[in-house]
């Protein structure tokens, strides 16, 4: 069975980062496509309820599977802002403050703190959101789900007996969120580190 997913970690977008990332290997018409093809599968994916935007996991939902809307870093708006947060020009900057309105009135996620599915990848996007436009709402919003994220981490250690060790579902992506935080930087674990700007 084959997939088309839109999300950050197995689709679309997720291969959009290295492309944006690595733009300045690419010669300007070539750059200018993809930067077109971005801009235009983004927008015609997105789903809007009135000033809120989110995406669903896949372009084409798979026989058998269900289309709900998923609000996480792996499926949904968090990933998004997080991988085209760095794409130049201002062609999605609507969008991308529509997504970071949308996870902020989701709220913090009841998974945990985690960066795939919970409380600070969905925060990254906050902080992502933070660099782009300069408006100190979006660290502010960041450090709210970081405080939240701390009391889920503790809740967690204290149900299970101790922490989780994975970078992606565990602790330790939340304590390099929580470090981003304080410094008002949205380097995403992996990510910005596999593809520095």
């Amino acid at each position: 069975m084959q997939s088309s997913y839109l999300d950050g970690v197995h689709g679309f977008v997720a291969t959009a980062l290295p492309l944006i990332h690595g733009r300045h290997l690419l010669n300007p018409d070539e750059w200018m496509k993809w930067e077109e093809c971005i801009v235009n599968t983004v927008q015609r994916s997105a789903t809007w309820e009135d000033t809120h935007v989110n995406w669903r996991a896949w372009l084409y939902t798979p026989e058998g599977k269900s289309s709900s809307m998923l609000m996480q870093f792996c499926h949904g708006a968090p990933g998004f802002v997080v991988c085209l947060a760095d794409i130049p020009g201002s062609a999605l900057d609507k969008i991308l403050i529509a997504a970071g309105e949308t996870i902020w009135t989701a709220g913090p996620l009841k998974k945990g703190s985690n960066l795939c599915h919970g409380t600070g990848g969905n925060g990254y996007a906050f902080l992502k959101l933070y660099q782009r436009t300069k408006d100190i709402k979006w660290l502010e919003r960041a450090r709210s789900f970081a405080m939240h994220g701390i009391l889920q981490t503790e809740a967690d250690a204290k149900q299970y007996g101790q922490m989780r060790y994975s970078l992606w579902t565990g602790d330790p992506g939340f304590a390099i969120y929580l470090l981003d935080c304080i410094r008002g930087e949205g380097e995403f674990p992996t990510l910005d580190i596999f593809f520095p700007k």
